[in-house]
């Protein structure tokens, strides 16, 4: 890792160092596919980073074999697996129905409860924007995750009137969140050369087994998918990128 790409993930865009992230996403594996090299980058670091996973991914598999009711057991024990990987024990799943997620209230509350428990000075969300270019980033669960996610970092998470059961019920006290990074979105401005976190953000794809039918073409396209964003954040011939797009949410 470069100088310059330690300091980008450590510290904020004011300088202000940071010490603990929040990934909110609507399925296991999506954490890894969008941002697994990042996020081992991060932990290596010495950056502590928690999941807050939305659904169980229980409308996931290929295997008419298995269970539909193992499902959930099964995704939720591949993304700890996976989250052992990059050095992420810290993983909450907050229980909705994976193919139905829709912006509400209540989703909402759940993820400011995580905002607020973390505490972090930076989130990890998914793109409430379609992206046109690549629109297996824009499962629809993808575009509320991160609607809802947007909407729990301003206003709900810094607002001591929004959702009072936390404060009242859960002593969770207000908290701000100063920046965001959204992966897979259509207009990215940030892109971190995780060539050096390759191996083990294919690992952690690894481990959501239940989800690889290809197992054998599964780390070329990866490294395709990486090398392309690469080549349009400008890294020399050779690099692997994850791309995002920096909100300041101070």
């Amino acid at each position: 890792m470069t100088d310059a790409t330690h300091s980008t993930l450590t510290h904020d865009a004011s300088g202000e160092p940071v010490e603990r992230v929040l990934a909110v996403m609507a399925h296991p594996d999506d954490i890894d596919f969008g941002s697994g090299g990042t996020v081992k980058a991060l932990t290596d670091a010495g950056v502590q980073v928690s999941y807050a996973i939305i659904t169980n991914g229980d409308a996931g598999g290929f295997d008419p074999a298995v269970p539909r009711s193992e499902i959930p057991r099964i995704r939720q024990e591949e993304q700890r697996a996976a989250g052992e990987v990059l050095g992420v024990d810290d993983i909450v799943f907050l229980g909705y129905r994976d193919g139905e997620l829709c912006v509400s209230h209540e989703l909402r509350r759940d993820i400011t409860r995580e905002i607020r428990r973390v505490r972090p000075n930076r989130m990890i969300i998914q793109s409430p924007d379609r992206n046109w270019d690549r629109i297996a980033a824009s499962h629809p669960d993808h575009l509320a995750a991160g609607e809802a996610a947007i909407q729990a970092i301003y206003p709900d998470a810094r607002n001591p009137f929004a959702h009072t059961s936390l404060l009242e019920d859960e002593g969770l006290q207000a908290w701000s969140v100063p920046e965001v990074w959204v992966m897979g979105t259509p207009t990215p401005d940030r892109w971190i050369d995780v060539t050096d976190t390759f191996e083990a953000k294919l690992a952690a794809i690894h481990s959501h087994a239940s989800q690889l039918p290809d197992v054998a073409g599964i780390d070329e396209r990866v490294r395709g998918w990486l090398t392309a964003q690469a080549q349009r954040g400008g890294l020399p011939d050779g690099r692997l990128a994850e791309a995002f797009m920096v909100v300041s949410t101070a």
